[in-house]
């Protein structure tokens, strides 16, 4: 429910997971950082595109993009982002166009200026995932997409027992565990320029899903 995460809580366990984010979740976040790159670039095809990463924390994403794309990242943590800075300047990534300290809900962007918006374990760290949603719509060129790499919550069963279980901790820690996909599928239905164009589970568990939403050209509705 939206409020259940505190943005002031986020940042704190952010600064905290800063100094040691990639040696703890490095690998266990592999696979969903090059699925949402493949997906990227599909779009932007081979001459390239702007493609803005929400959540862009230390960077660990930015030596993976092909070099004809122009990055721009964005986060919550400011001693992430010192970390993706130190990443940019040490492997000259010049192909990074920028990086800034911004809150998701409230972009300091241009409307309709990317082609892609990609935010991997993010929606479910935000208190407002809707209003978050809707400021990836709102920078999004018309035929663009929006590629979430994300836990979605189980419906039933033990996993979905366990979740529950666990969701205080998991606060604390910055997150959500029990997110539900009727929360991305609801927001896109109401949002009417935007629809769900892919889910798919993520191995080696299923535990992560790709997620794709296509903003809808002028002139086409929404399937």
């Amino acid at each position: 429910m939206a409020g259940d995460i505190d943005k002031g809580g986020v940042e704190r366990a952010y600064a905290r997971w800063a100094p040691i984010y990639d040696l703890v979740f490095g690998k266990v976040f592999a696979t969903g950082r090059r699925e949402a790159i493949v997906a990227a670039e599909r779009l932007c095809g081979p001459n390239g595109g702007r493609i803005l990463e929400v959540g862009v924390g230390t960077g660990i994403s930015l030596p993976d993009y092909n070099r004809v794309n122009r990055i721009v990242g964005c986060d919550l943590s400011e001693p992430m982002l010192r970390k993706a800075q130190e990443r940019v300047r040490d492997l000259s990534l010049t192909h990074v166009d920028g990086l800034s300290v911004m809150d998701a809900e409230r972009m300091a962007l241009p409307d309709q200026s990317f082609d892609v918006v990609v935010a991997q374990f993010v929606i479910t760290t935000v208190p407002h995932p809707e209003e978050t949603l809707d400021e990836f719509a709102r920078v999004l060129k018309p035929g663009g997409e929006i590629i979430l790499v994300n836990h979605i919550g189980a419906e039933s069963g033990a996993r979905w027992l366990f979740e529950k279980c666990f969701a205080p901790i998991a606060r604390q820690l910055g997150w959500r565990p029990e997110f539900p996909f009727a929360r991305l599928s609801d927001w896109a239905a109401k949002h009417g320029g935007m629809q769900i164009v892919e889910r798919r589970p993520l191995a080696p568990l299923g535990h992560f899903a790709l997620i794709r939403f296509a903003r809808v050209a002028s002139g086409q509705k929404a399937a």
